[in-house]
Formats: C-alpha cells, structure tokens, sequence
C-alpha cells in the first residue's frame, strides 16, 4: 500500500473503536462512562465483524477499582446492527441490547489459568495507563453477535438451495445413460392364479 507519491503506508495498529480512558481519571469510588461509535467508526467495525452493517453501537461503563491495578468494568451495550439470514441470504436488521461484566488485570499479573475459570469473571489483560474502553465494547459485541443470523419468520423451507437443480431435459438424458435397475423384472410375468 502506498500513498499518493508512492511512499509505502504503514499500516496502523490503531482499533477500529478506540476509546481511551486514563487510569488516572478513575478515582476511588469508580467513574461511569459512556461511549458511542460514529458512522466512520461502524463502518469499521462492520468489516472487521463480517456484518453487512452496524448502524449504531453504545456501552455504558460502570468502572469499579480494586487492588494491584485491577478494575471491574461493568457495562450494557447496545447496538442497532444489519446481518445476513443464514436460510434466506436475505438483510435484516436487529437490535443488540446485553449486560456484561469483565475485570481487567495488568499484562504482567494476567493468569490463563485464572481466565479459563468457568466459574470466575472474564479477565482481560491490560497494558499501560490506559484501559481502550472501545475495543472493550467491539469484543463483547462480537461475543453478541448470532453465529448464524436467522431472520425472525424464516424457516427452513426458505432455505436457498446452493446445489444447481437439474433440468427436466438433463434427467431425462441422464435415465437414458444408466440401465434401468427394474428393466430386468419387466420381462418376467408372475404366475397366473388357477381358477377353482
């Protein structure tokens, strides 16, 4: 990739939705925040989720400080979204709405083992003084999103037959090739009843 006057690009690292909040702004009793993605941003976001579009995206932020840098992060996320039908093809839109708790923990005290606890908060390894509530909000709502969107009404019957169907001429040429595998009995009479 490269710019106007042929110089390569680097390309950025940058998330798609970043929304940085210094750890200093988060006193002791916690900080409430809300964030909002634009229209440049959901474009964005709607490449990288593989959706047709994402009209709108917002996550309330409750942020709950405990010790050793840890920080709860309790948030409800919203989001006005376009998917494809899996049994129809078919766009249709739908709205996101789901509360999520997740606790951040720096880089260097991060535990897989602790993140792999069923029964334990999500943990999420941070790095600097700044926690990206904007990549925090895309996570969870790629953890939102349906696997296999099915619009509401659709049933399987609407489903599209990828597999082209064969023409009336085409079956009838392909019979014609293949012997019969009742021809053989057609010649063999069964024995006629005697009468009494």
């Amino acid at each position: 990739m490269s710019d106007s006057q042929g110089h390569p690009q680097i390309p950025s690292s940058q998330p798609e939705f970043s929304r940085r909040l210094t750890l200093s702004r988060i006193g002791h009793d916690g900080l409430t925040e809300t964030i909002k993605a634009n229209e440049t941003e959901g474009k964005a976001l709607a490449e990288r989720l593989n959706i047709p579009a994402l009209h709108a995206l917002n996550c309330r932020f409750r942020i709950i400080p405990e010790a050793a840098d840890h920080f709860v992060l309790e948030g409800v996320l919203t989001a006005h979204v376009a998917l494809e039908c899996v049994i129809t093809g078919e766009i249709f839109e739908d709205a996101l709405n789901e509360s999520f708790a997740v606790r951040l923990v720096p880089a260097r005290r991060f535990s897989e083992e602790s993140a792999s606890d069923l029964e334990a908060i999500d943990e999420i390894p941070y790095e600097g003084n700044a926690l990206d509530l904007g990549e925090i909000a895309t996570e969870q709502l790629a953890l939102l999103l349906p696997a296999y969107p099915r619009k509401p009404g659709a049933a399987l019957e609407n489903a599209v037959d990828e597999a082209p169907r064969e023409t009336a001429e085409e079956a009838a040429d392909e019979a014609g090739s293949r012997p019969n595998p009742f021809g053989a009995l057609a010649g063999l009479s069964l024995p006629k009843k005697r009468q009494i």
